[in-house]
């Protein structure tokens, strides 16, 4: 008896350790989880910064002026187009030059301005005082001696090495340069105020295997412009021309085969103050002003009421210290993002999607020219009085800010602002949209119709075989509904858009007929039963009436299929699903909000039921019997005893229902067009959090901003689950306080 007794305190010493690890170990799992989101979270919002690594005096002719700077991808070369029209190439780590290239100019000429392509291109137009412009290109050819990488420097004209003749009677005073697959467009701006184009296509020969450029290009006239030009900016299309004025004008043109068209004139910066900047974001699709107020702004053309292009001012970025003029503006290669210098010497990097400020710092006051290098982890400054100053850039994620991942952006070619989420695209230009409001709209979507559909069928049911139902028949029905809950969600996932998602779209009518007629039938069924004679009644077992009802609930639906056509021509001119788009002006998708909700809750109903039926069951027999020997009828024990004994556990199972809801991935994968909508139609789709996270994460770039988005959305489902959780246990425990004395 001794050695039993002391093998069960044993037992019960060690089963209490067992339980106290396993819960410890359930809550170090979940901090776990919760610190390596963090981790990789964080660097999301960690600030830029920028650190010196090199200045040195440049090695530029006396009386030449720098006109253009540049720094090649890997951040260990660097290029200066003087006036003179000579190229320095250069070490970025000690200034020296390690190639230089004259440009073959007119002798007596100079070089008036610079312009290149898109950024990402290395195309130049050199604009010369005597009305010429000479194009060039180049690169940096890679070459190893044994484990030792080298770069040569190579320049190249690929329309010629001789400038092409545009204003014989006067200098060029700004040029625009694009190419585009196989065609290549010049615009120039004259100082008597022409503007004239010359093209270039390019025809593959014969065989395919080289391209042919037309040897003689011919130069169109294109008009006259009024005022002083400041900047002349083509985009990459060739098809839109913005013509910056001095007086702080744009004048937006529409460029085809017959010519120009004026679309608009918009005064792009404030009565005050004068145009300084104009350059394009990359991509081309908008461009940036600053202005003599310090003040930039972000334009890009959109339709009006008429379908007409016109400009429109999207949004402003903080100025710098000080207001001093904007100096120059240069645009990063990859991103929508730019770095601004001011005459003051004070320089701020900016990103347009997130309308943030990324760095502000204060640079020789001197500073003319900057450069970024491709990757915008370089940075080139180019100072009158301290030469160049050459800087390492630390700016992984300018794309997020609050309002890039919560509130509506004026995305480029957009109409509006809007809550978008498209992670990637086709072409390099494109630019990120984070938002992540849409998904999590979406994910409370899915969850709300899902407990829609879930929650009344689940705590009914569980009223029913918890209380009325015979106990032989709560034996077969529990065990089967529980184990519906191991049904894999993808096989319910996949049931739902092959079957039933084609079958609801074709039987709409019978469907929403169906939510009609059958709790009606059902009334009707409860009123004939009622009124039958006491000795019917009698015959069947109680707690077996319900077994009755599912032949009877089966034939009422498939009388509301079979007269779904009925109802459709007689109601919805022979189409639901047409009126719903005509009529009620909803979009229809084959697979949306409604099947979700009836697959989801098919996988939640389970748990809900369970959970709530067992808190059903658990009541103390005593209160029941007790509430019927004092006259109370069996609704009035229910309504007013069992389910307020029971309620903890039936909220507890709502909201574990819910967490599961929110939660679930495979179903709302395949059962939706996997769309992040925001709106409420029932017959659209969305895209919720766990489903983006499954689908995009296998193809995020570890550590970009995508990968790290991804794991903030993560984060934030997270939450929300924990948010559901923490709240059902504090509400479950209020409940049970003030029901403890039944």
């Amino acid at each position: 008896m001794k050695n039993n007794l002391q093998w069960r305190l044993f037992i019960d010493r060690w089963a209490t350790r067992l339980v106290s690890i396993g819960g410890v170990g359930v809550i170090a799992s979940v901090a776990l989880i919760f610190f390596y989101l963090l981790y990789e979270i964080v660097p999301l919002f960690r600030p830029a910064d920028a650190h010196l690594l090199a200045s040195y005096s440049e090695a530029a002719p006396a009386k030449s002026d720098t006109l253009y700077l540049a720094v090649e991808e890997q951040g260990e070369f660097g290029l200066r187009i003087l006036s003179s029209g000579q190229l320095q190439f250069f070490s970025t780590a000690d200034g020296a030059v390690i190639r230089t290239v004259q440009a073959p100019i007119p002798t007596g000429s100079t070089v008036a301005s610079v312009a290149g392509a898109d950024p990402d291109q290395t195309l130049l137009a050199l604009a010369l005082d005597r009305g010429g412009v000479l194009v060039l290109s180049y690169h940096f050819r890679v070459s190893f001696d044994g484990a030792v990488r080298s770069l040569t420097p190579v320049i190249k004209y690929p329309y010629g090495d001789l400038p092409i003749d545009l204003a014989a009677q006067g200098s060029v005073a700004q040029v625009a340069i694009q190419r585009e697959d196989e065609e290549t467009t010049i615009l120039a701006a004259t100082d008597q105020g022409e503007l004239l184009r010359v093209r270039f296509v390019a025809e593959e020969s014969f065989l395919g295997l080289e391209e042919e450029t037309t040897p003689e290009p011919v130069v169109d006239y294109l008009g006259k412009v009024q005022g002083n030009v400041c900047r002349l900016l083509m985009d990459r299309v060739q098809r839109l021309v913005y013509l910056a004025l001095c007086d702080g004008n744009v004048e937006f043109y529409a460029l085809n085969d017959a010519g120009v068209q004026l679309l608009e004139t918009r005064q792009v910066v404030a009565p005050n103050a004068q145009l300084t900047v104009m350059e394009f974001v990359s991509g081309t699709y908008s461009f940036l002003v600053g202005d003599s107020l310090g003040q930039v702004h972000q334009w890009f053309p959109t339709r009006d009421a008429d379908n007409r292009l016109i400009l429109q001012r999207v949004r402003g970025f903080k100025p710098l210290t000080g207001g001093a003029p904007i100096r120059q503006l240069v645009a990063e290669q990859r991103r929508k993002g730019f770095a601004a210098l001011a005459e003051d010497g004070a320089l701020g990097l900016y990103n347009t999607t997130a309308q943030r400020q990324v760095l502000e710092m204060q640079v020789d006051a001197g500073s003319k020219r900057l450069a970024l290098a491709p990757r915008a982890n370089f940075m080139l400054v180019d100072s009158d009085s301290e030469g160049q100053a050459y800087w390492r850039v630390e700016n992984e994620h300018p794309e997020v800010s609050w309002s890039s991942l919560w509130d509506e952006v004026w995305y480029e070619s957009y109409p509006e602002p809007d809550y978008v989420w498209q992670s990637s695209a086709a072409t390099n230009d494109f630019e990120p949209k984070f938002s992540l409001t849409p998904l999590v709209f979406g994910t409370v979507k899915a969850a709300f119709y899902a407990m829609l559909f879930a929650a009344p069928l689940a705590i009914f049911g569980a009223v029913y075989t918890g209380y009325f139902m015979h106990p032989r028949m709560r034996g077969l029905v529990k065990p089967v509904i529980e184990n519906m809950g191991a049904l894999p969600t993808v096989i319910i996932g996949f049931l739902a858009g092959l079957w039933l998602a084609p079958v609801l779209e074709a039987n709409l009518a019978g469907f929403f007929s169906l939510l009609v007629v059958a709790p009606l039938a059902v009334i009707v069924a409860s009123f004939i039963y009622f009124r039958l004679p006491r000795s019917a009644k009698a015959a069947v077992p109680e707690g077996l009436e319900g077994l009755f009802l599912i032949p009877y609930l089966l034939l009422v639906g498939w009388i509301c299929f079979s007269a779904g056509g009925l109802v459709e021509s007689m109601l919805f001119g022979g189409d639901m699903r047409v009126w719903v788009t005509d009529e009620l002006g909803l979009d229809f998708d084959q697979r949306n909000s409604l099947v979700v909700g009836i697959a989801m809750g098919v996988a939640v109903i389970p748990t809900i039921f369970s959970m709530a039926e067992d808190a059903i069951f658990s009541v103390p027999k005593h209160l029941t019997q007790g509430s019927l020997a004092l006259g109370a009828t069996s609704w009035q024990t229910l309504s007013r005893v069992v389910i307020l004994t029971a309620s903890p556990g039936i909220f507890s199972a709502v909201m574990i229902g819910l967490g599961r809801a929110v939660g679930e991935t495979m179903i709302v994968l395949m059962a939706t067009g996997n769309t992040p909508l925001m709106d409420l139609n029932i017959f659209s789709g969305m895209r919720t959090l766990s489903a983006n996270i499954a689908v995009e994460m296998p193809e995020s770039e570890v550590g970009s901003t995508h990968f790290r988005v991804l794991f903030l959305a993560a984060m934030v489902l997270f939450m929300l689950t924990f948010l559901f959780n923490t709240v059902a246990e504090l509400v479950r425990q209020r409940l049970r306080e003030r029901y403890s004395s039944l």
